[in-house]
C-alpha cells in the first residue's frame, strides 16, 4: 500500500473563529488533538502543520509536532498542502489534507480516504456521510455531496441536493438518499501542484466551495461513504458542542 503524508494547514486569521487552532478543548489545543489523531493512524508516514502564524508554528514545536510557515497569502488549505510540498523532500505519493479545525477525526476516516486514494486513476478523494435528519438536509452551512455508483462527485452544494420534485420539503428525506460532504481531502502530489495553479471559477463564486473549482476545470473527484460524523469547529458556538461531546 502506498504510504501518505499528512498535512494539517492551520492559519490563524479566521474569520468567524481568529486563533481557533490555539483554542483549549479539555485542556489540550484544537491543532495537537488534530495531530495526535493523525500519529494513530498507521498509514501514515509523516504528519506536518501548515500555517502562517509563528504562535501556531511554536505551539506545535512545544509539543513535539513537525511545522513549516507558509505564506499569509494562501487563500485555501490546498494552497497551503501545495506550498509545503514546494519546499519540502516528501516522498510519499499521497497528500492528504486535514483541516486544523478537526479535532475529533477518526484515524479510521483518514485510513480509509488513504485506501481509497490507491488507485492510479484516482487523483482526488474525500470522505460523505449519509444524512440521517432533515435539519442537516436544509442547512446551507452544511456541505452536500451527490455521487456516482462508482463514488464519483457529480456536484458539491450548499443547498439540498438533490432536489425531490413533486414533494413536500417534510419528506424529502424518506424521498431520496443525502450526503453530507466531510471536508478531509486526499490528493496525489503531481494532481495538488496543479489544483494550486487554477483559478477561481464560476461555481466556486457562486458556493463560496473550493472543491467546485476542480469540477469546473474538469478534475474527477471520488467520495467514499464514511459512517463516522465530522464535528469541525466553525464558531465558539461548535466550540460549546464540542467540550460537550468530550464530556460525553
Amino acid at each position: 500500500m502506498k504510504k501518505a503524508a499528512v498535512i494539517i494547514p492551520a492559519r490563524f486569521a479566521s474569520t468567524r473563529f481568529p486563533g481557533k487552532p490555539l483554542i483549549k478543548i479539555g485542556g489540550i489545543t484544537m491543532i495537537e488533538r488534530v495531530y495526535i489523531q493523525a500519529t494513530l493512524c498507521t498509514e501514515v508516514s509523516r504528519i506536518l502543520v501548515a500555517t502562517d502564524s509563528d504562535e501556531i508554528f511554536d505551539t506545535v514545536r512545544s509539543f513535539g509536532g513537525d511545522a513549516v510557515m507558509t505564506s499569509p497569502l494562501c487563500q485555501s488549505g490546498t494552497d497551503r498542502c501545495a506550498e509545503v510540498i514546494s519546499s519540502r523532500e516528501i516522498s510519499e505519493e499521497i497528500i492528504i489534507n486535514i483541516q486544523g479545525d478537526e479535532p475529533f477525526i477518526k484515524p479510521e476516516q483518514i485510513s480509509q480516504l488513504i485506501r481509497l486514494m490507491q488507485p492510479e486513476h484516482i487523483h482526488i478523494g474525500t470522505l460523505a456521510r449519509r444524512i440521517t435528519d432533515q435539519e442537516t438536509v436544509f442547512n446551507p452551512n452544511v456541505v452536500k455531496v451527490v455521487k456516482a455508483s462508482t463514488g464519483k462527485a457529480l456536484y458539491f452544494s450548499r443547498n439540498p441536493i438533490p432536489f425531490v420534485r413533486g414533494a413536500d420539503a417534510e419528506s424529502w428525506l424518506g424521498s431520496a438518499t443525502f450526503f453530507k460532504h466531510i471536508g478531509l481531502y486526499g490528493y496525489k502530489k503531481d494532481v495538488l501542484t496543479k489544483l494550486a495553479k487554477l483559478p477561481i471559477g464560476q461555481l466556486e463564486k457562486a458556493e463560496s466551495l473550493e472543491q467546485l473549482r476542480w469540477l469546473e476545470a474538469g478534475y474527477e473527484l471520488y467520495a467514499a461513504e464514511t459512517e463516522w460524523e465530522s464535528l469541525g469547529i466553525d464558531t465558539p458556538a461548535d466550540l460549546e458542542k464540542a467540550t460537550q461531546f468530550l464530556q460525553s
